[in-house]
């Protein structure tokens, strides 16, 4: 830790942000950062030991989402898999609740000539079926739905969606990296064409992530240089990163149910107390179908970002929204679209929760957000 900085007991409730290296993972990663160097593309024996790995991390992810181990391509995280994705689309539709990666990557298309449309959502998060049918019964082009979103945890009815833009002749992305290693996907089943997925989301590194790419799908490459990943993505492979987050998503589809489990009994708990502290307080999202222990709740009267800086004071880390935009002072576009007002926007929190977090932290968090009342009776 740096040197400066006071050491205190932390409680973090900010796991849909990033989560924990899990043990395995980093140990499953040591040999390639300190033994085994190589370059994956040297034709030598170090070389070779670390493309084995690679391809056997490659095996192991496409089977966990039931792909072709040819259809997988290792990148830097999901911001490069949704970018890669979209790039060189001509028509492209997004959901209004997608996460930055896209919306930013769809504005830059855009000005390049690409004709955008936005999906609305309702006020829970989810699709309008409708209006997705008629707008994309004009134009064939890419459809790029969030399968979990990263501010309230909906979870979109993703098989009925392909079944619906297919019948159109448009193809499917979706952006799962709040998703997968959190709820099982089998992207045959569910009639994928693209996936973006990010290590740092379920206990492997950050810096790496993946793309699926059905078979049959030409992309247009973002980075030129070798020949890696068949020509689709120049660069050394992040060898290590690979495997480490080939190790952290097997151990995640593992332990998936003890997880889920722990995960619903710690949002049960969190939300109960909160409703007997604050009787008005209000949860966003599909409550009936969202990814468990991920909470955006609106809290009357109470701004949001100073509670925020109250609870880290007291060591506790929860969010004010997606951690991309929370150096900046613009109001979440998610919130708003599922149409929450100026004064909600300011009075709302995402706490995200792992089977890490106990009971005990939950009734300490809640306590603690209730303490720090006088702050806002001043």
């Amino acid at each position: 830790m740096p040197k400066n900085e006071k050491k205190i007991k932390m409680i973090y409730a900010d796991h849909a942000a990033t989560t924990s290296l899990l043990p395995i993972a980093y140990k499953a990663m040591l040999p390639f950062l300190k033994d085994y160097f190589g370059n994956p593309s040297s034709s030598h024996r170090f070389g070779l030991i670390a493309r084995k790995a690679v391809e056997l991390a490659r095996g192991k992810i496409a089977s966990i989402i039931n792909a072709d181990p040819s259809e997988i391509i290792f990148t830097s995280g999901g911001t490069e898999s949704n970018n890669l994705a979209l790039n060189g689309t001509k028509v492209l539709y997004v959901s209004d609740i997608e996460h930055k990666a896209i919306l930013n990557k769809a504005l830059n298309l855009q000005k390049n000539g690409t004709k955008i449309y936005f999906i609305p959502v309702n006020n829970l998060g989810i699709v309008d079926d409708i209006i997705l049918e008629k707008m994309t019964s004009k134009k064939n082009g890419l459809v790029s739905i969030i399968f979990v979103n990263n501010e309230i945890g909906t979870i979109q009815n993703i098989k009925k969606i392909t079944k619906i833009i297919h019948k159109n002749n448009c193809l499917f992305h979706t952006d799962a990296v709040q998703a997968v290693g959190h709820i099982h996907i089998n992207v045959k089943e569910l009639n994928i064409d693209l996936l973006s997925a990010s290590a740092h989301k379920f206990g492997g590194p950050k810096g790496v992530g993946f793309l699926y790419v059905k078979k049959g799908i030409r992309i247009n490459p973002l980075l030129f240089g070798g020949h890696q990943e068949n020509g689709r993505r120049a660069g050394t492979e992040n060898v290590a990163n690979i495997v480490g987050m080939a190790e952290a998503l097997e151990w995640q589809i593992q332990n998936m149910k003890k997880n889920t489990e722990k995960l619903l009994k710690l949002e049960g708990l969190f939300k109960s107390k909160i409703i007997s502290y604050f009787p008005k307080a209000k949860f966003n999202g599909n409550e009936s179908y969202k990814l468990p222990g991920l909470i955006s709740v609106t809290l009357p009267q109470i701004n949001s970002e100073k509670l925020l800086h109250i609870l880290d004071l007291k060591g506790v880390c929860v969010s004010a929204g997606a951690a991309c935009n929370s150096r900046k002072n613009n109001f979440s576009h998610i919130l708003k679209a599922i149409g929450l007002n100026s004064k909600e926007l300011r009075e709302t929190l995402r706490i995200s929760f792992c089977y890490s977090n106990t009971l005990k932290e939950i009734e300490f968090i809640v306590q603690t957000i209730e303490k720090s009342l006088f702050a806002f009776h001043k």
